[in-house]
């Protein structure tokens, strides 16, 4: 076997991707030689040593980090700033900091004036999750044939990016380098969108009155079944990604705003061929995601 990537491995927060992580490094062996877990209740810390992923979990994120070559932010983005300023005194020199948050401007913006003089920031995002939560949500192969996109501010040392490259690659993820604008606004339109519209299709069926209600719920065919595996997700995390990709999300959110109404003149006007051609092009994007096996 490997050497270990890092000797400490500390995972602040553990839900689906930072109990997926410890799990696969617990299982690999070569990603490090010590799992440390922190999270904000004592009953969560409770559940993880019982799951056994761990070598040993901290209630205090400040003792959590002392002596770790490696820290994965993975609570929800709102956080970050709190955690980064509760860490930063107790960071090691040398050590790496690093997240799996969904938007990464914002990160770079909370965290990165925070991070210390000797300490390296690399910023990633793991395009890769399920609906559920909680430490008992994660699993080894979560990041199989998925992506992880690396968003390093400029001059970051690139001993440490291809560091945390290599700890996504044993955890099964591609990886890639992206600029931080740029990754935003493609989450916005390929995550972030089709969230809020499932939220919201979901409340506009929860608000629908009486009879009507309950047939939505009984008779729900599989596209709204759908929707409602992806509003089943966790509501801090998505609000923490809503209110810090705001630009992007507005922006997308208004372009399929003007086609939705082109659409519905589409459908006024019995206007068969514009409904047919996008009907097509949603047909072409999912062949593709299937030759991609991203599907």
């Amino acid at each position: 076997m490997a050497e270990p990537l890092f000797k400490r491995l500390t995972l602040i927060g553990i839900g689906l991707i930072g109990s997926s992580v410890a799990r696969i490094a617990r299982e690999r062996g070569d990603i490090a030689g010590e799992i440390v877990v922190n999270a904000r209740s004592q009953k969560t810390l409770d559940r993880v040593v019982e799951l056994g992923f761990a070598d040993r979990v901290e209630i205090d994120p400040g003792r959590a980090v002392e002596g770790a070559d490696c820290v994965m932010l993975c609570a929800p983005v709102g956080a970050y700033a709190a955690i980064a300023e509760a860490i930063a005194p107790h960071l090691m020199p040398g050590a790496i900091i690093t997240d799996v948050g969904s938007t990464k401007q914002s990160v770079i913006r909370d965290v990165g004036p925070l991070v210390p003089e000797g300490v390296h920031f690399v910023p990633a995002h793991p395009v890769a999750g399920t609906e559920y939560s909680g430490p008992d949500a994660g699993f080894t192969t979560l990041f199989q044939g998925r992506w992880t996109l690396l968003t390093p501010p400029p001059g970051t040392d690139a001993a440490a990016v291809a560091a945390i490259e290599t700890l996504w690659q044993r955890c099964g993820s591609m990886v890639e380098c992206m600029e931080p604008a740029h990754h935003d606004r493609v989450m916005a339109i390929v995550s972030h969108m089709p969230h809020l519209i499932a939220f919201t299709i979901c409340g506009t069926a929860v608000d629908l009155a009486g009879e009507t209600n309950a047939d939505v719920l009984q008779f729900a065919a599989s596209g709204f079944r759908d929707f409602t595996r992806i509003a089943a997700s966790d509501p801090v995390m998505w609000r923490d990604i809503f209110l810090n990709n705001r630009e992007a999300l507005l922006e997308m959110l208004a372009r399929f705003t003007e086609d939705a109404q082109a659409m519905a003149r589409a459908v006024r006007w019995g206007d068969g061929a514009y409904i047919e051609d996008k009907i097509e092009r949603g047909r072409a994007i999912r062949k593709s995601l299937i030759d991609l096996k991203q599907a």
